[in-house]
């Protein structure tokens, strides 16, 4: 018998949540098999068991948050079979023959035992239902709790496993079926409360990773002297240039050539110059970075992440770009590893992707600065004293830490990469 624990996650990281168990109790199981996936602060991690043999028992519920080193699952060796269910068959069959011996009292009770054996047939095939209705642990525990029928509920699992949402969603239905009664009211209850007790809700529980986001950005909101400059960019020439070399660039590189490469070689090109935006606070220190590992922020279904492509100073356009592409399929399909999350000196968020004209980036601490792009649009601007014309132009904004950063300082920062966009034929140099 071998006990499946938590193991051992990241330096940082001491707990973790059941997203789904992957092996019921009773299913086999091989050595090396996953068995159940973990949810953590910044990836999902699938545990596998030691031994090979049969699940006996989840110790945790899926929704549960677990640390590390708890037991979560007991795994028996063999097909499942013990000696406990041989020894409790024989009890059963040797107490059976006195259970088939007469009862003096029977006739006198004749109908008092025919109601009982009328009974025990009636309910035998709700037991049966119920045993034959396949459900997670959590989804069990809350059926109890609501006093729900699981052969009831139904179900969108193409297995047929009833799901805890299941059980919730069916609850929910049950609960808006049912007329309420008439109870005498306050006379000084008004008809907006009324209104009000009415709607229509639905609670979710924060994933975990949504909890550490909401504590980390209130952190940096409580910690940080966190202010915010604007300027904009002509994209023209980017995008004649990418225009030109796109096809190019893919046939050589067999990737596609993106905003975000030029975007990286700016910024860490304004980082050599302005090393204090690529700094951090360290109690009463600066740590000043002379590297640039630059973070590009992600949007997943389970919420915002921010994997590192490392070493950017050192890295062509064709290796920014399918270093970025790797990283956001990853993230997707959620299989970035800690690694990929840990480290960076500086990030780049693009909100422009949808469709955000201007906004105030929130620093990604304890980093002391990130980069905000924004969508491209069409807007008159003055090339001379009489002539306009209609430019590509994108806002951009840098979110830093006034603490280590002063205004100057950020401005200068935010305009050097404002001239090289304008000009990519010089990222060429400063790279």
């Amino acid at each position: 018998m071998a006990e499946i624990k938590v193991p051992e996650l990241a330096e940082s990281i001491t707990e973790g949540t059941i997203a789904q168990w992957l092996k019921q109790p009773g299913e086999q199981v091989e050595k090396g098999e996953y068995i159940v996936e973990l949810e953590t602060d910044k990836v999902n991690v699938e545990v596998i068991s030691e031994e090979a043999g049969v699940i006996k028992e989840h110790k945790a519920d899926e929704g549960e948050t677990v640390e590390v080193g708890q037991v979560i699952a007991i795994v028996e060796a063999g097909d499942g079979s013990s000696s406990g269910d041989t020894e409790s068959d024989k009890e059963e069959s040797e107490s059976e023959p006195e259970k088939k011996s007469p009862e003096p009292a029977k006739e006198e009770k004749g109908e008092e035992v025919q109601e009982e054996a009328s009974d025990e047939i009636e309910e035998v095939p709700d037991q049966q239902k119920k045993e034959r209705t396949i459900a997670s642990p959590a989804a069990r525990k809350l059926a109890r709790e609501k006093g729900i029928d699981l052969s009831q509920v139904s179900t969108v699992d193409p297995m047929g496993r009833v799901r805890k949402q299941d059980v919730e969603s069916h609850s929910s239905k049950s609960a808006e079926n049912k007329k309420p009664e008439k109870t005498s009211e306050p006379a000084n209850q008004t008809q907006e409360n009324k209104k009000a007790d009415t709607k229509p809700v639905v609670r979710e529980k924060m994933s975990r990773r949504r909890q550490t986001i909401a504590k980390r950005l209130v952190e940096v909101q409580q910690t940080a002297a966190m202010l915010t400059t604007f300027n904009e960019i002509d994209m023209t020439h980017v995008m004649d240039l990418r225009k030109r070399k796109k096809d190019k660039f893919f046939d050589t590189h067999d990737v596609r050539l993106g905003f975000m490469s030029f975007f990286t070689k700016a910024v860490v090109a304004a980082l050599k110059k302005y090393p204090y935006v690529n700094a951090e606070i360290d109690g009463d220190e600066v740590v000043l970075k002379k590297y640039y590992d630059v973070g590009v922020a992600v949007s997943t279904d389970d919420g915002l992440v921010v994997p590192i492509v490392r070493d950017c100073d050192r890295k062509n356009f064709a290796e920014i770009e399918g270093e970025i592409v790797e990283l956001a399929t990853k993230a997707k399909n959620k299989k970035l590893q800690l690694s990929d999350l840990q480290g960076g000196s500086f990030t780049i968020t693009n909100g422009g992707v949808f469709g955000s004209l201007l906004s105030t980036p929130i620093l990604n601490g304890p980093q002391v600065g990130i980069l905000g792009m924004h969508t491209i649009q069409l807007r008159p601007v003055a090339i001379d004293v009489e002539k306009m014309e209609n430019r590509p132009m994108m806002y951009i904004a840098l979110s830093y830490d006034h603490r280590i950063i002063d205004g100057k300082e950020a401005v200068s920062f935010l305009s050097m990469v404002k001239t090289l966009l304008e000009n990519p034929e010089d990222l060429l140099l400063e790279g």
